[in-house]
């Protein structure tokens, strides 16, 4: 059951209280430190079970609280939390935000919308003159798309470079895969290929929009 309990979620506080509802110092400070780190993290109480609070101590042969675990594996209490944070290597000691993690997470992204751009700012609150001529003409093209805001989330903005091949911003994506930057978009708005390279506007759409009109 303690094995099982430990492998709940992939990162696991046992804490005395819950978050927001901490019942001791040290139980509160942990919860505040994995959510600064941004750790997705579950909680199991060892008040409200007694069975679990010593036997827990025994199967992990360490005996204060709060314990962490990664995966059902110990990681430590509070004391080697803050240890792993200050040298910058809570993440891997836990096994989130590896790059398999970011991978999945920049994939999903990209293919949140059928269009997405990834942009400085967002529509309308552009951070830079290149993500507001593409927002321009996106939408003087009638294409409708989704944003990230990469100014927001480091991890991303970094990552999703290393993801496409591709070293600037903005970049825009059709059902998950890179179109390009701004110079790419202009020569396909030159081209009149732009909705046929994002997929939209096809002739479905455009049968559509034929029965529309004839109506």
């Amino acid at each position: 059951r303690l094995k099982a309990l430990t492998e709940q979620q992939p990162v696991m506080l046992f804490m005395k209280g819950s978050p927001g509802a901490e019942r001791c110092g040290f139980s509160r400070t942990i919860v505040g430190l994995l959510k600064e780190q941004g750790v997705p993290f579950g909680t199991f109480d060892i008040l409200e079970d007694e069975e679990v609070r010593q036997g827990l101590k025994e199967f992990s042969k360490w005996p204060t609280y709060p314990q962490l675990y990664a995966k059902g594996k110990l990681i430590g209490g509070l004391d080697i939390i803050k240890e792993l944070i200050e040298e910058d290597e809570l993440k891997s000691s836990l096994g989130v935000g590896e790059p398999a993690d970011l991978n999945t997470r920049l994939k999903a992204l990209t293919e949140q919308q059928p269009v997405m751009l990834f942009m400085k700012g967002s529509p309308g609150a552009e951070r830079c003159g290149f993500s507001r001529t593409i927002v321009g003409l996106l939408k003087e093209q009638g294409v409708p798309f989704g944003t990230f805001d990469i100014l927001e989330d480091e991890e991303v903005r970094q990552g999703l470079k290393e993801f496409s091949k591709w070293p600037t911003y903005p970049q825009l994506y059709a059902k998950g895969k890179l179109i390009g930057g701004l110079d790419i978009i202009k020569e396909l708005i030159e081209e009149d290929e732009l909705k046929s390279s994002l997929g939209v506007g096809e002739p479905a759409d455009l049968n559509t929009r034929l029965k529309a009109l004839t109506e």
